[in-house]
């Protein structure tokens, strides 16, 4: 039965050096609900694998509190918490078969033999391993090895799923294949699981909720298309994928859209905290590179429209992206799709072109 997870004000000092102290994870409030697939992402050392790790109970909190439902776990040992670990190595033994592999934690639990070799069967069977039950880890492909280290997780019914970077050692076909895979396993067992990865992409394709991370704190927490639509700092808009950042002033505020002047022009706001903005204030607004539209003399949506200069293409395939400069020194990307501003193709090249963005996608930040 899925498991709601609270942290409360969590946290994981370590000593530093000269008498200072280390914070790892520094005060987390999070609630993880039932059945989630959640995802905590940031970079290197931002100290989401110390938070999975701390859930899972194998390192002890300097402070704060663990819960499972109402069951406080801050201090129950890692084998009583009944939680499934897929670690970012396969971990299998060679030595034994996938369904060995697979009932070690059931024969550890002393599962009787019949209704072991019966959930060994059904969690290769959720995995689609049913088949290689018999090979040796040696004799599977890298994304065959991790459904199996999925299994051996799966079959022990565990109340919670704790994933720390499965897919980091796949290669790219493998990781895109696996993140469908992993969703529909999780979803299909009805599983609260907590994932932990730095890749964006993964966390923004397969995830219910996000919390990103930096420093040991929480940044943001939120669906992946609200965290990238409507990130509330720079860290997190320019963690979440490409940025513009392009320094305003604002000037007034006209029927729930900010007016904005910059160095490159006008621009229109509708993706703005009202309680914190002001005439007057010095503000930077994030806008992704996909926002932008060539408008050819006339915008194809509303918004306000800004000269500049293409001075470089590079072409993708089925989307260019650009280097335009705008009036002021402020450069900024823009990704085309299908491209058609290319000049003779990649590489440099100077075109005059307008660019329009509508208010909701200029995303006013005031840290």
């Amino acid at each position: 039965m899925a498991t709601t997870i609270t942290l409360e004000g969590l946290s994981k000092h370590y000593p530093g050096h000269g008498g200072g102290v280390t914070k790892a994870v520094d005060d987390v409030t999070l609630r993880i609900e039932r059945g989630d697939l959640f995802f905590l992402l940031g970079p290197s050392g931002c100290g989401k694998t110390t938070l999975l790790r701390m859930i899972a109970g194998f390192i002890e909190p300097t402070s704060g509190r663990v819960r499972f439902d109402d069951r406080d776990m801050t201090n129950v040992s890692p084998n009583k918490r009944n939680t499934g670990m897929v670690f970012q190595s396969y971990a299998l033994w060679p030595h034994m078969s996938v369904a060995e592999n697979v009932a070690f934690g059931l024969r550890v639990r002393k599962v009787p033999q019949a209704e072991r070799t019966e959930r060994v069967h059904e969690a290769l069977r959720m995995v689609r391993m049913d088949e290689y039950a018999s090979r040796k880890p040696n004799q599977l492909s890298g994304g065959q090895q991790q459904r199996v280290s999925l299994a051996r997780a799966l079959v022990v019914r565990p109340d919670v799923l704790l994933l720390d970077e499965p897919l980091s050692n796949l290669d790219a076909k493998l990781r895109l294949e696996m993140r469908a895979e992993i969703r529909r396993i999780c979803k299909e067992a009805g599983l609260t699981a907590v994932y932990v990865t730095h890749d964006q992409k993964e966390a923004l394709s397969m995830a219910d909720e996000v919390a990103v991370l930096t420093m040991g704190k929480v940044a943001q927490v939120g669906a992946p298309r609200g965290l990238y639509e409507r990130p509330s700092s720079r860290f997190v808009a320019d963690f979440l994928g490409e940025t513009n950042f392009v320094k305003a002033e604002v000037v007034g505020e006209t029927n729930g859209q900010l007016q904005l002047r910059t160095p490159a022009g006008a621009l229109l706001s509708s993706a703005f905290d009202a309680a914190e903005i002001s005439p007057g204030s010095e503000v930077t607004c994030s806008i992704r590179p996909e926002s932008w539209r060539f408008a050819n003399g006339a915008p194809d949506r509303p918004g306000a429209t800004i000269k500049g200069t293409i001075v470089q293409s590079t072409y993708m395939g089925e989307v260019a992206q650009h280097l335009v400069e705008l009036p002021g020194e402020v450069r900024i990307k823009v990704f085309e799709l299908p491209p058609s501003h290319l000049g003779g193709g990649t590489g440099p090249h100077e075109e005059r072109v307008t660019l329009a963005v509508a208010p909701k996608d200029v995303v006013v930040l005031q840290r």
